[in-house]
Formats: C-alpha cells, sequence, structure tokens
C-alpha cells in the first residue's frame, strides 16, 4: 500500500504571546506552548519577533530556542536589529517577512524587487552565522525567480489571499495561484512551504497541492487551543494534513 504524503506543521505560537501582552503578565507563557506543541507531534515552532515587541519578547526567542527539541523557524524583518538578535541566536530557520508597524497581521509577502538590497544584506548576516533562510513570498512567478536567484533553499507561499477570498469561484482561482507558484518553485529546486491565515476548513484545500512540503499555522491553532488545549488542537491539524 502506497504511504500517504507527510506535509511537515510548523506551529506558531505568537498568539500565546499576544494573550500575555494584553495584561503584561508573565502567564501565558509561548515556551511551555511550544514544548506543547511539540509533545503534540509538530515538526518545529514558528515565532515572529517584530521590531514593535507588539507580542513575542526577545527572551522568548531564547528560551523557545533553549527548551524544544525540534527546529525554531523564527519570522522576522530585515531591520538591522532584528537581524542582530537572530545571528546570536542562530535559530535553526529564519523566515523573512515583511513588516508594518500599523497592520494588524501581515499583509502580504515581501517584495524582493523593491526589497532586494535589504535582503541580500540579512541574506548575508544570516548565512555567515550558518541560519538556513527562508522568505515568505507571494505566488508570483516572478518573486520566486528571484529568491532562486539570491540563493535561499526555501520559500513560504503566503496563503492570505487565498484564505480571504469569497466565494467558490475566487477561492478556486487563489488556490491554482497558489498551485502554480509550488510547481515552478519546485522545478526551481526550492523547498516549499506556505502559510497565513490557514485553519482547519480551508487547510484541506491547500495540503492537497503536492508541491507543498510544510505549512506553518498559529492563530486557528491557538485559538482551538482555547477550548481543546493545545496538544488537542495541535494533533487535531496534523491529523488533516
Amino acid at each position: 500500500m502506497k504511504s500517504k504524503r507527510k506535509i511537515k506543521l510548523g506551529v506558531n505560537i505568537d498568539h500565546v504571546a499576544t494573550l500575555r501582552q494584553a495584561r503584561f503578565t508573565d502567564y501565558p507563557d509561548p515556551a511551555t506552548a511550544a514544548l506543547l506543541a511539540q509533545e503534540a507531534g509538530c515538526d518545529s515552532i514558528v515565532a515572529h519577533l517584530r521590531k514593535d515587541r507588539r507580542h513575542i519578547q526577545d527572551e522568548d526567542v531564547f528560551l523557545i530556542k533553549d527548551v524544544i527539541g525540534i527546529p525554531f523557524n523564527l519570522e522576522m524583518s530585515t531591520d538591522s536589529s532584528i537581524v542582530d538578535i537572530a545571528c546570536r541566536l542562530r535559530p535553526a530557520q529564519a523566515t523573512l517577512v515583511p513588516e508594518n508597524r500599523k497592520e494588524l497581521t501581515t499583509e502580504g509577502g515581501i517584495d524582493l524587487i523593491k526589497k532586494h538590497k535589504r535582503v541580500e544584506k540579512a541574506l548575508r548576516c544570516l548565512g555567515k552565522k550558518g541560519i538556513k533562510v527562508s522568505l515568505f513570498i507571494d505566488p508570483i512567478k516572478s518573486q520566486i525567480k528571484i529568491a532562486g536567484e539570491l540563493g535561499v533553499n526555501a520559500i513560504e507561499i503566503n496563503t492570505g489571499r487565498f484564505c480571504q477570498a469569497q466565494g467558490k469561484v475566487s477561492r478556486g482561482r487563489e488556490v491554482e495561484r497558489i498551485k502554480k507558484a509550488s510547481v515552478f518553485a519546485k522545478s526551481q529546486n526550492l523547498f516549499v512551504a506556505a502559510g497565513h491565515g490557514l485553519d482547519y476548513k480551508n487547510v484541506k484545500e491547500i495540503q492537497k497541492i503536492k508541491q507543498i512540503q510544510e505549512l506553518n499555522i498559529g492563530h486557528s491553532i491557538i485559538c482551538e487551543s482555547i477550548f481543546l488545549g493545545i496538544v488537542p488542537a495541535v494533533k487535531k491539524m496534523i491529523s488533516l494534513l
């Protein structure tokens, strides 16, 4: 019997810190959430250290990396101060994302045409420390081509527009964009991850795209964990993959 394809799951624990920062307490602890997600069987832990520190704090990323036994994927901007922290932290992977202080959440992929020099500089710094780098980009062929030219081995395709699409036709159009982008990325020998806005319902359409090797999901899992607990919430998502 042919075995089913296994898609890796990275669990983003940012919103555990969001809840903590709402009252500026020392709980709930993102590192504890990371350990529980690991116990549930996820493949990596993801956290975004934003320049405005709206949720994850500096001490969180160092503690998370120290306590978990699976890869730590640090989402980060190309800001030099954040790059410096990443170089000291040395996570298994750094994922470069665009960042706007006024945005509620990440609004789109990083524009590798406009931000080429800043991305290139960050890549040089991170590369010297042996940190694997992925680029969070929109499902656009030209962006994927530049990612390959920059020398990265992995990309994360932004699924935000798909998740926000209303109606069967619009959703189908966005799925097709993601699929075509994934096929092209694989043809360029890139590891293909995807994420942003995925939940227990819409993930089914994305996990069918065979070129996608990893999904990074946070908000929906943390929301579900309020009712189920983190371990069952992560296991529930894994069962769908």
